[in-house]
């Protein structure tokens, strides 16, 4: 039996919560398996998994990870984009009683260092892909277990080589690597399938999923969310779509990656506990590809954010699917615009229930209700669950006024991994968090968001927090001291700006930006810089970003 998550970070969670009598995860998805056994589960460039499929193929796994030393409350890392594979991995891993640490496939060699020691990973689950950055630093963490996948692995023998030797040989989507110890995720799945499988005993406290999220502030760290944090978030989506999910029924488009805790409660949770079929998208920059899956399926549900629905609606492909089928589209990760709101509507027949959430929360704090769309707001809040706002001392203010926002629910996350102070920093010991985020609680119960912390920056979705960057940016020889604030961008809702303050007055702008590529994943990149004399602070040295940030941007 796994570890509870109160061992873990000295907090005090209720270790008996078992909602609606759910022990674990495995339990809502073994119903689902054998309810739903012979639908599709998940679809991805072409291929089907069947619920069936998906049981058999993730006990193969759990087997190979029984018998290959892992045990229960090891962490396994997966470093995967949509694909099938993510699926049997994520739910193999739990299967075996291992803690599923969902990484990021566009990490860079320092930050994948960083997750991979401070969860302690032991394994890692990885696409040919990306092996190339994992070699770099493999031998600097706790990875004994490497297991690498090919983009089309659990495609038919027909196709699997041809769209695996198309991506490596005519896109040169695969950079050589040299990692002899790794295994092949088919050849784990073979001698997985050779051995028996041990069901684990999970109890509702059990650590599921090890986040990483910079929380409100700093360094990222991994929010530990339970089996009874994901099963209470899923049960309270399930509740607040009320009638508009049909059982079996629903075909559900997943642009978003699963990785992400948005897209994970959705498509790996609520969505497959309801015998649906997910359409995975590994790229959902690439457009054309997007619009070629949604051609082919008659989708009821389509989950997004605001910039992929901005970018679907300026396409006159896009324009011209049939929508008849589609009646709900949420959107959550960053803010969605009213504009944005309307076009989709206009284009689509379909309203957008945008949501509020944070990794800490598993992530779902608030939803518009399907038939009562406030634009302008998050929604309401989620059942079983409290939301306040209050003042800078912490004192509850009245509805209409604007204050911290705070929730308490059996969705919050139990702590930060290995972080008692940070985790005390945010989560009392009532149980109340403090998102760090402004909103305005209305008469109605709506939420709105009036600002975000007052330092991160959201850029698509992710986010990103001004120290990280600041540090990468200091390690270079010329840099002196630097700021980084978040400016407006038609693309990605926010953007990155740096202004720095260099000792070499030679240093130009593109010297700096190609630094940042070698430690900074793509989203974190500035896409402006400025090189100034000085930097404005306080009078006692602080730099002053809200300066920054409130001044003409060029």
């Amino acid at each position: 039996m796994n570890e509870t998550c109160s061992q873990y970070a000295g907090v005090n969670i209720p270790a008996n919560l078992n909602p609606r009598g759910y022990q674990s995860i495995l339990e809502v998805i073994d119903e689902a398996c054998d309810r739903f056994a012979n639908k599709t589960a998940f679809s991805c460039m072409g291929q089907s998994l069947s619920y069936k499929r998906l049981d058999r193929l993730s006990r193969d796994f759990a087997a190979y990870l029984q018998h290959n030393g892992l045990k229960p409350g090891d962490r396994i890392a997966i470093q995967l984009p949509n694909t099938l594979q993510y699926p049997v991995v994520m739910l193999g891993a739990m299967r075996a009683g291992l803690v599923v640490v969902n990484t990021n496939p566009l990490y860079t060699a320092r930050e994948l260092q960083h997750q991979f020691n401070d969860s302690g990973a032991k394994a890692l689950v990885v696409l040919d892909h990306l092996a190339a950055e994992v070699g770099r630093i493999i031998d600097k963490t706790s990875i004994s277990h490497l297991i690498i996948t090919r983009i089309a692995d659990l495609h038919g023998s027909l196709k699997r080589p041809l769209i695996n030797a198309a991506a490596k040989h005519l896109k040169k989507m695969v950079p050589a690597y040299d990692l002899p110890e790794a295994q092949s995720l088919r050849s784990a799945l073979k001698l997985g399938a050779r051995r028996s499988y041990t069901p684990v005993a999970l109890q509702p406290g059990d650590l599921a999923v090890l986040q990483y999220t910079g929380g409100t502030t700093g360094v990222a760290k991994g929010a530990m969310l339970t089996h009874a944090n994901l099963v209470s978030n899923m049960l309270q989506l399930e509740t607040s779509l009320g009638g508009v999910m049909e059982q079996g029924r629903e075909v559900c488009i997943a642009p978003l990656p699963l990785y992400h805790i948005y897209a994970f409660t959705l498509h790996a949770l609520l969505i497959l506990s309801k015998g649906g079929h997910s359409v995975l998208i590994p790229n959902p920059r690439d457009l054309p590809s997007l619009i070629k899956a949604l051609q082919k399926q008659r989708f009821s549900m389509f989950v997004g954010l605001n910039t992929l629905f901005v970018s679907l609606c300026n396409n006159a492909e896009f324009r011209n699917l049939n929508f008849s089928g589609l009646k709900l589209t949420a959107s959550g990760g960053m803010a969605l615009n009213r504009t944005t709101a309307e076009r989709w509507k206009t284009v689509t027949g379909c309203g957008i229930c945008e949501g509020y959430g944070l990794t800490e929360c598993s992530p779902v704090v608030s939803m518009n209700p399907v038939s009562q769309i406030q634009l302008g707001t998050v929604g309401r809040t989620m059942p079983e669950s409290e939301v306040r706002v209050v003042d800078k001392e912490g004192r509850p203010l009245s509805a209409g006024e604007a204050g911290e926002l705070c929730v308490r629910g059996p969705q919050v996350m139990a702590g930060y991994w290995q972080r008692p102070e940070a985790t005390a920093e945010i989560l009392s010991k009532d149980g109340w968090l403090k998102t760090g985020d402004i909103a305005v609680i209305q008469d109605d119960g709506y939420i709105r968001i009036v600002d975000r912390g007052k330092d991160m920056i959201v850029v698509s979705g992710f986010n990103v927090y001004p120290n990280e960057v600041e540090d990468v940016l200091c390690t270079h020889p010329d840099i002196i001291e630097c700021a980084v604030i978040g400016v407006p961008n038609e693309k990605t809702g926010e953007a990155v700006k740096v202004i720095a303050v260099s000792k070499n007055p030679h240093l130009s702008v593109e010297d700096l930006r190609s630094f940042c590529r070698t430690g900074l994943t793509p989203y974190k990149l500035p896409v402006s810089l400025e090189l100034r004399d000085e930097l404005p602070k306080s009078n006692v040295g602080k730099v002053l970003r809200r300066e920054l940030r409130d001044a003409p941007q060029s």
